[in-house]
C-alpha cells in the first residue's frame, strides 16, 4: 500500500534496527495496547518481527502488520496494524506507531487513512482504534483520520481505553 509520502509494506527481519528505534523507545511502548514492554535490544526485536511475520501468515485479509516506510528516503519510521480485537475478534483494530522524530508531520494520519481504505476495499464495514485515555496524541490522530469517538471501555486488552470508529462514509 502506498500514499504520496509513505509505503506500507510487510515487515522483514532486516528491519530490526529501524523497528527498535520505534518499539525500543519507552515513550512509544508505554502507550501500546496491548501493553508491550520496551524492546531492549536488536536480538529481541528480530524475534518479535519473526513472530509478527509468522502470525501474519495466519490472519485473514485485510488483517496484518506493516512497516511504515518514508518514500523519499526509504527509511522505516514506524509500524501499522489491522488486527482483530479481543476478546471475540469481531472488531477490527487499526493502529499506528511512529518513532518520536517522525511525530507531528502527519504520517500517522496518512498511514491510518490508507489502512482504513484498504480495509474498506477488502469488505470491512468499520474499523476501530483504541487508545489509553491519557494518550492525547493518539486521540487527535484518530480524529484527523476522520474517526468518531465512541466512548471508553474495558472490553479490550483488560485496559480502560478510548474507542474511535471509522466507517467508509467517514473518509474524505
Amino acid at each position: 500500500m502506498s500514499t504520496e509520502r509513505l509505503t506500507l509494506r510487510p515487515w522483514e527481519v532486516d528491519d530490526a534496527e529501524a523497528a527498535l528505534a520505534v518499539y525500543g523507545e519507552g515513550g512509544v511502548a508505554r502507550w501500546l495496547s496491548p501493553a508491550m514492554d520496551t524492546v531492549s535490544d536488536l536480538g529481541a526485536m528480530r524475534l518479535i518481527l519473526q513472530q509478527w511475520m509468522a502470525e501474519d501468515q495466519r490472519l485473514f485479509t485485510p488483517a496484518g502488520r506493516w512497516a511504515i516506510e518514508r518514500v523519499e528516503d526509504k527509511q522505516v519510521i514506524g509500524g501499522a496494524v489491522l488486527l482483530p480485537l479481543p476478546p471475540g475478534g469481531e472488531d477490527l483494530e487499526m493502529g499506528w506507531t511512529l518513532r518520536p522524530d517522525a511525530w507531528g508531520q502527519g504520517y500517522a494520519a496518512e498511514a491510518g487513512r490508507r489502512l482504513a481504505q484498504w480495509a474498506f476495499d477488502e469488505g470491512s464495514d468499520e474499523v476501530f482504534a483504541v487508545a489509553r485515555p491519557a494518550n492525547e496524541r493518539a486521540g487527535a490522530t484518530a480524529r484527523r483520520i476522520g474517526m468518531q469517538w465512541v466512548g471508553e471501555t474495558e472490553k479490550y486488552y483488560g485496559l480502560r481505553l478510548q474507542v474511535f470508529r471509522l466507517r467508509p462514509g467517514d473518509l474524505d
